[in-house]
């Protein structure tokens, strides 16, 4: 995994300047610190900063092709680039390095935006043609790596994260977009291609966008089809999809040039994967790694121990704390780009850092699995509510609800009859687009309740714009194939593999590979009927089959554990840190100008009353979290000074200097 950047000309102008390329890229380090480099000519520069999994001797970039028409920076990971590079020597392509980067660069020019859907892997490219001056930016299926871009002054800036854009242009704006707020404090999440940045754009996963002639094209390149097409039976479904992530599995533990270790949480997802990509490397010693937390409602040591016994493993683990938990938020922030309104990142950071401490750079998770494979509550929840809209007099239907929410619906009855309300609401649009959802959508309202006047958006609907954009089939899909592709729209990339995934991992320079999210698994994943999926409320039936014989029947068999941090309590104990109160200061919140600082003061003092007991709503929890979130994330990112330039850049070839360095044999400063 790497860092990227650009600059490119939309008109005629000034070349980029060889500073702004190195500030956007020292921006960048942590995702690359192994090398950098850069290219400039009269139109274009680019930037990329190394961490070095493939072809660690000759796989430097930015990289150009043999007669220096086309150049490339790469972050990601093409796990089958050598199945694919044989089919390009067989054609007639000549490879002068062992990289995944350049077998991208020599399938774009024998299949053009076709190779896209030939890759397996997570990615996000640029790829630059001086000679008729075009720009490429894709990235993959499901936005795993990221990629963000903002045209300002007859150009295009790009990164991989918002941080480089700032660096490389003084002209963007430092200042929140409203409706990227909004979608944030509504979806738990900003949406591509919404940013939260004024003037700053997010790249949608499987899209591409090519600038030419002075002007951008977006395109999907590829599309998620929920219809259910596999006619087999469970045995037969279990065996397919283990064969899928049997493979998937192991070609991301192969296809790497140093260790692999995985991630290790005690439930399912991660569990299956960590069994089949043990003994892959053969001669290596299989490192796992777990979270464990002091609060025993989080921890799920008990389970990671059971596994690490059946499979005989090099384990790690971190304990984390509260205070642990308020340490490292600020960092985190910097890191994820975003409001949050969980603390839930934190620990995955602290976590990454441990597995880099073990000397590890690439990891293999569990992420994905849940929305292939309808694990989560919320798609169980949606079956219940859809049951009892039926009968929504019944007395008996609601109760099903119960068995996902005990914590929820206990006695006194009070609760129970307000609980009721909450998820009875609605019941006629059962089969509205969003139904399952709204719940969850409804929990961030008073969040939404503390923002300022001024920055909320005029006549913006969030929830219609995304319930207006959805694809002409979503229409013919089953309700839980539509709660799901919600679910992947909304928080997949934009928080899960996001927030918790690529930023906490590369903070610490440490590459997630994700099993669940091999598009080859997805497809036959959707290509599953729902019962094999979803049983009743028996979630993710066909995994447990796979996982037979491959983890304690305990493990297997449990109920999901949703991952989960202490989140408000992590900053009202006794150990609370004096920024969580300098950020809730009405001076500083009247600075911000997100939200309403009497509002908020008035919040804040209701949670250090009752959160010593833990007596306050999720609402006030998720609010607290996004306040102190987006104070933060006013100060470490909008508010953050330029970088300061490494004392000499790697790998540069810059073709407006007198001796113009030959491609493939970059200059080293």
């Amino acid at each position: 995994m790497c860092g990227i950047a650009g600059i490119v000309n939309l008109v005629q102008g000034e070349p980029p300047r060889r500073a702004d390329l190195e500030r956007m890229i020292a921006s960048l380090r942590h995702r690359g610190p192994d090398e950098c480099g850069l290219y400039r000519d009269e139109n274009a520069g680019l930037a990329h900063s190394r961490l070095s999994i493939i072809d660690l001797s000759t796989g430097q970039q930015p990289l150009g092709n043999a007669d220096a028409s086309r150049w490339i920076v790469f972050n990601g990971e093409i796990y089958n680039y050598l199945e694919l590079r044989e089919e390009l020597v067989a054609s007639g392509h000549v490879f002068r390095t062992h990289s995944d980067t350049e077998v991208v660069l020599h399938a774009w020019e024998e299949w053009g935006e076709e190779a896209l859907r030939r890759f397996n892997g997570q990615w996000a490219l640029a790829i630059w043609e001086p000679l008729v001056r075009r720009l490429v930016l894709a990235r993959d299926r499901f936005g795993i790596r990221p990629l963000y871009f903002a045209e300002a002054g007859g150009r295009v800036v790009f990164g991989s994260e918002v941080k480089a854009l700032f660096a490389g242009d003084a002209s963007l704006p430092r200042a929140f977009d409203s409706v990227g707020l909004e979608q944030s404090f509504t979806f738990w999440a900003v949406v591509a291609p919404r940013s939260v940045f004024r003037g700053v754009s997010e790249l949608e996963p499987a899209h591409l966008r090519i600038y030419e002639g002075g002007r951008a094209i977006d395109r999907q390149y590829w599309h998620c089809d929920h219809t259910p097409q596999f006619d087999g039976d469970l045995v037969e479904a279990a065996a397919a999809v283990r064969t899928a992530l049997a493979r998937a599995s192991t070609l991301r533990m192969l296809r790497a040039d140093v260790p692999v270790g995985c991630y290790l949480s005690g439930g399912l997802d991660s569990s299956l994967i960590a069994a089949l990509a043990s003994g892959v490397r053969q001669g290596e010693s299989f490192q796992t790694f777990s979270l464990r937390f002091r609060d025993a409602e989080y921890d799920e040591t008990y389970y990671q121990h059971r596994m690490v016994e059946r499979l005989g493993c090099e384990h790690h683990e971190v304990l984390v704390s509260r205070g642990d938990i308020a340490d490292c938020f600020p960092e985190v922030v910097r890191l994820a780009e975003r409001p949050l309104l969980r603390t839930a990142p934190a620990p995955l950071f602290l976590l990454s850092r441990l597995v880099r401490e073990a000397g590890i750079k690439v990891v293999l998770t569990g992420e994905g699995a849940d929305e292939m494979f309808a694990g989560y509550d919320l798609f169980r929840e949606g079956a219940v509510r859809r049951f009892w809209a039926r009968r929504p007099d019944s007395e008996l239907r609601p109760r099903l609800l119960e068995r996902l929410y005990p914590y929820l619906l206990r006695s006194p009855v009070a609760q129970s009859a307000i609980a009721r309300a909450f998820f009875g609401r609605d019941l006629a649009d059962w089969d509205r687009p969003g139904f399952a959802h709204g719940t969850r959508w409804r929990t961030t309202v008073g969040l939404r309740r503390l923002v300022s006047p001024e920055m909320r958006p005029t006549g913006v609907d969030v929830e219609a714009q995304l319930l207006a954009g959805l694809p002409e089939e979503f229409a013919e899909w089953s309700p839980l194939a539509r709660d799901q592709y919600l679910e992947v729209k909304t928080l997949l990339s934009s928080y899960l593999l996001s927030s918790q995934g690529d930023r906490m991992l590369m903070g610490n320079s440490v590459e997630g590979r994700f099993p669940y999210l091999d598009h080859n698994v997805v497809e036959l994943a959707n290509s599953l009927p729902d019962r094999l999926k979803l049983q009743g409320l028996n979630e993710k039936l066909v995994l447990k089959h796979v996982a037979r014989g491959l983890m304690p029947d305990e493990i297997r068999s449990r109920s999901k554990q949703p991952y989960r941090a202490p989140d408000a309590l992590a900053f009202i104990d006794g150990t609370r840190r004096d920024w969580v109160e300098e950020a809730l200061a009405e001076p500083a919140l009247a600075r911000v100008g997100v939200f309403n600082p009497r509002a908020v003061s008035a919040l804040w003092a209701k949670c250090k009353s009752r959160g010593g007991r833990g007596q306050f709503s999720n609402t006030d929890n998720m609010a607290l979290v996004g306040v102190l979130s987006t104070q933060l994330l006013d100060r470490e990112v909008l508010g953050a000074s330029p970088p300061r330039v490494a004392s000499s850049v790697g790998t540069v070839v810059d073709r407006l200097a007198p001796r113009t360095t030959a491609p493939m044999a970059a200059a080293h400063s």
